[in-house]
């Protein structure tokens, strides 16, 4: 046997160690050279880990959410396994099968042959005898389901299971409603009254680990919300003519063309007002002790996925076409959500969008995506009746709900900036003409 040690590469820009986050193989497979066999993630973004060579595995030396340091042992290989070292070895369902001697041999081969409706005890936890009157139970219709330890139970306790309710598959009499019927929590099947069934009492818990995205999720936005003080602000939008003239630009699509949404208008809208507030779109460098600010808008774009909320970039916003804006958004969007987006487009954000869409409620408080300065939040678009000119009008109102970093950007700066995007997109021609 030839061992191969395959140990956590260095997966670069400085990283020490990584978080495991998923096996694709166990011990025991055969795997191929350049196979998927692991998943692992740094600070920066999720990586998958091939093969190095042709094996059998051998051992596995971190479980998910593990944080393996680089240059340690990850997997061990058998790299002189073959295709007869497969076959060779015996799968686990099959030993029982032929080790199985005596009377009870016939009656296990029976009950593979033709499966239940649902799952028998093991053969080993029942005695010879008891083994034929399950397959009795299965077979004749009418009769009590139950296996034949809760029938002895039964018996010692002196519980007539015809009056206990069963809620296995096909009525069967679980070990859990045998239980309840001893607490008396179980009512008697003829006792039954009609009308709504009570509902049923609910136990039990369940423990994830949390690892992987949502584990660094939980890392940046405890991060985030411990040390920034945030100033947070909302405003209400009358976005009647932005609706009219998103309707009137959708309605001149090509037939299966994707239709406009509020967010390219939103993130074109706030490439314009960010050149009189600088100071929101800039970085704080926590090291250096140094704020950054950027003439470019690499605006994130906060996406809920499977695995959690991602921050795609729009890589220069200010320079792109409102249907260009609408298609990076799409694009980088459909990336996270997919698992497909890389490394770059989930980094370098300069000032964030967040938004749930229909689901946008009133008001949010967003946290902030540091080490930027600020945040934008937009909540649904409802119609409302309001006062215009001394008249009670319906008008479409949306609520921008925005967070600021308060140490480097002051409450005036902040509400003059939202302000100043309100009165463009209730303007909204003023979005494209140039100063």
């Amino acid at each position: 046997m030839t061992r191969y040690v395959f140990k956590m590469p260095d997966l670069g820009e400085g990283t020490v160690e990584a978080e495991l986050v998923a096996w694709h193989v166990k011990v025991g497979d055969l795997v191929e050279e350049d196979q998927i066999m692991a998943e692992v993630m740094t600070d920066k973004a999720a990586v998958e880990v091939p093969a190095p060579v042709k094996g059998r595995v051998l051992v596995i030396n971190a479980a998910p959410g593990d944080m393996v340091p680089v240059g340690s042992e990850l997997v061990v290989f058998d790299t002189d396994s073959g295709e007869e070292a497969a076959g060779g070895a015996a799968r686990p369902e099959q030993a029982p099968a032929a080790a199985a001697t005596g009377p009870t041999a016939p009656a296990v081969a029976a009950r593979r042959s033709e499966p239940p409706p649902e799952a028998a005890p093991p053969a080993s936890t029942l005695r010879s005898g008891e083994i034929s009157t399950v397959a009795e139970e299965r077979g004749r219709p009418g009769r009590i389901m139950a296996s034949p330890a809760t029938r002895r139970r039964a018996r010692e306790a002196g519980v007539d299971l015809a009056e206990v309710r069963g809620s296995g598959p096909g009525g069967r009499i679980t070990r859990e409603d045998f239980e309840a019927a001893l607490k008396g929590q179980s009512a008697p099947v003829a006792a039954a009254s009609p009308g709504p069934a009570t509902p049923a009492r609910r136990t039990g818990t369940e423990e994830i680990k949390v690892i992987g995205v949502r584990r660094l999720i939980a890392t940046r936005m405890s991060e985030a919300k411990r040390n920034i003080p945030h100033f947070s602000y909302v405003e209400e939008v009358d976005v009647t003519e932005l609706e009219s003239l998103r309707a009137h630009l959708n309605e001149d699509l090509p037939q299966g063309a994707p239709s406009l949404t509020y967010l390219p208008f939103i993130a074109a809208a706030l490439c314009k007002v960010l050149e009189d507030f600088p100071q929101c779109n800039a970085l704080h460098d926590a090291e250096r002790g140094m704020l950054i600010r950027h003439q470019a808008v690499h605006l994130g774009v906060a996406t809920q996925t499977p695995e959690g909320l991602k921050v795609p970039v729009v890589r220069h916003a200010e320079a792109r076409s409102l249907w260009d804006l609408a298609g990076e958004i799409r694009r980088v969007s459909e990336a996270a959500r997919g698992g497909k987006a890389s490394r770059e487009e989930l980094t370098g954000s300069t000032i964030t969008i967040t938004s749930l869409g229909r689901l946008g409620g009133i008001v949010s408080t967003p946290i902030i995506n540091a080490p930027e300065m600020g945040i934008i939040g937009v909540n649904k678009a409802v119609e409302r009746p309001v006062v215009v000119n001394g008249t009670v009008a319906v008008r479409r109102i949306m609520n921008l709900s925005s967070s600021f970093d308060h140490r480097f950007v002051d409450g005036y700066d902040a509400a003059a900036m939202v302000q100043a995007l309100r009165q463009k997109l209730e303007h909204p021609a003023t979005i494209f003409i140039r100063r």
